[in-house]
């Protein structure tokens, strides 16, 4: 039984095997195509006509683009990942800030609870409620003397006895009494 390569291509001269293929030509200098040889072409020899024009047509076109290609792709994906990230960015400064607002807001609180707490504590002491009755309501405990200022007159008396008032003076006209008390507001001296 024969294989494959043994039936296209058989042991050649050389000992070589071929492939059917035309074998390279390997040079080290380039080669010119579509010049004539000429004894009178020497270097720096100007030709005329054509060649400058071809000459100045690619450097016409040798030269760069201002934005490549790649360039553009390049720009437009950073535009787009900027794009992509501003409103992810945007909320998380946001939510930042507002946890930032929510602790000062927490801690506030925590010191109104505080306070609270304290005045709590007050309010079950005896001695402070009853401090709070005189000052606030004038409550006066049996035995106490209590003074009280009725028209700028001091009057003392025991608890539960208050001076009653004249019955014998007749009451101001509510406009005379509206001008006294602006006049007393004003410091007037006068009266």
């Amino acid at each position: 039984m024969s294989n494959a390569r043994g039936r296209r291509a058989g042991p050649t001269a050389e000992g070589r095997r071929t492939t059917g293929r035309v074998p390279r030509v390997h040079t080290t200098r380039p080669v010119r195509t579509g010049q004539r040889s000429s004894a009178t072409s020497r270097p720096g020899q100007r030709r005329p006509g054509r060649r400058t024009a071809r000459t100045s047509a690619a450097a016409a076109v040798r030269r760069r683009p201002l934005f490549t290609g790649r360039a553009v792709l390049l720009g437009a994906l950073v535009l787009l990942l900027a794009l992509t990230l501003a409103g992810p960015v945007r909320q998380y400064l946001a939510g930042r800030a507002e946890l930032v607002q929510l602790a000062v807001e927490g801690r506030g609180l925590d010191q109104r609870a505080a306070d609270l707490q304290k005045q709590l504590e007050r309010q079950a002491d005896p001695a402070y409620a009853e401090r709070q009755a005189r000052e606030r309501l004038t409550y006066v405990l049996p035995g106490d003397r209590l003074v009280v200022v009725v028209d700028g007159n001091a009057v003392a008396g025991d608890a539960n006895t208050l001076p009653a008032p004249d019955k014998g003076a007749r009451p101001l006209p509510w406009y005379d009494g509206l001008l006294e008390s602006v006049t007393v507001a004003d410091g007037d001296p006068g009266r």
